[in-house]
């Protein structure tokens, strides 16, 4: 298992969620990557493409427009 960051931030939708779909493409099962984004849409968007994709958000969080989402790759 490894760890990989994403930079998604000044991004507005539906980048962010093309971004992590992409960057998820090259991750092995089990990988963990941190997303990172200012578009307040991202956890909403983010969070139901990993359910209807297989992944797992394990950590979901906006901190003062700073959003921080850790996901687990799951089989696709």
């Amino acid at each position: 298992m490894s760890r990989h960051h994403l930079d998604a931030r000044r991004l507005l939708c539906p980048m962010p969620v093309i971004r992590t779909q992409d960057r998820i493409a090259t991750l092995a099962v089990g990988d963990i990557l941190e997303v990172h984004a200012t578009d307040p849409g991202a956890i909403n968007d983010i969070g139901a493409w990993c359910r209807i994709n297989g992944h797992k958000v394990l950590q979901a969080q906006n901190d003062d427009g700073e959003i921080l989402m850790i996901l687990e790759v799951g089989q696709s």
